[in-house]
């Protein structure tokens, strides 16, 4: 687990990940009916390559994208494909990258068009339950006090947190100790220090919080086939509080 020891090292990693905030938002305004995963991700590779950052996904544990796109029950960690997105389908992307020796990694989820009732729904409640448990990110406090802040919301909205995959450090290296479960005791955990920085990213699901992993040993789908939605913050902890490194 790395520890930033000065504001020098907290602003080096700030650019590395206002470059996936800055890409996402391109890739919110690509995100339209007929366009393909595959040309997002075309786009991605040119706009990360423009900054002279490495797509921090392509190659790792040999996954073959810089993106991961997950539309609809998709999760996390869909292969970009040819496949146009339709009126109506919600894709999650997931998208991180290393710039001077820092990773920085985010995650959103965006209506295609229109989405519907419970789709809308089911992102506001999602992006709800991320800024929840980025309040709790506080130094003295306990890991587990965002963890639970996130399903607190999540569950009392009648949807379920994703328990198989969770929130990470982050730092020199994409994922590092400590592992950040979306459901949890508070009170618990490893106690919060200034200087850490945590990947929080909420997985939920309109349906049963149960996943399955695809053939290709990469794609988690809703074992029940519902819908899923995925956000995702690079976040700083510091003595003022919550510093969000990924917000544009």
């Amino acid at each position: 687990m790395i520890v930033l020891k000065s504001l020098r090292e907290i602003e080096r990693m700030r650019a590395s990940c206002q470059i996936v905030a800055e890409v996402l938002a391109l890739l919110k305004e690509k995100t339209v009916p007929g366009v393909s995963t595959l040309e997002l991700e075309d786009f991605a590779l040119k706009e990360t390559k423009k900054r002279k950052a490495v797509p921090a996904f392509k190659g790792y544990a040999g996954f073959p994208f810089a993106l991961c796109c997950s539309p609809n029950d998709r999760v996390i960690h869909g292969m970009p494909n040819s496949v146009p997105l339709k009126e109506g389908d919600v894709l999650s992307i997931d998208f991180g990258v290393l710039y001077d020796d820092y990773y920085g990694d985010a995650a959103v989820t965006i209506p295609v068009a229109a989405a519907s009732r419970d789709a809308s729904r089911l992102l506001k409640v999602t992006e709800e339950s991320l800024y929840k448990g980025i309040d709790r990110a506080v130094a003295g406090g306990r890991l587990f006090d965002i963890s639970s802040a996130v399903q607190t919301h999540v569950e009392q909205h009648g949807f379920s947190v994703v328990r198989d995959f969770v929130g990470h450090g982050i730092g020199k290296k994409l994922h590092e100790e400590p592992q950040v479960p979306n459901y949890g005791v508070a009170g618990r955990g490893v106690q919060l220090k200034p200087g850490m920085v945590l990947a929080i990213e909420p997985m939920v699901n309109i349906g049963g919080y149960a996943v399955k992993v695809l053939d290709d040993g990469w794609t988690t789908v809703t074992a029940d086939g519902s819908l899923s939605a995925h956000f995702e913050h690079t976040v700083a902890i510091t003595t003022q509080g919550p510093d969000i490194l990924t917000r544009l």
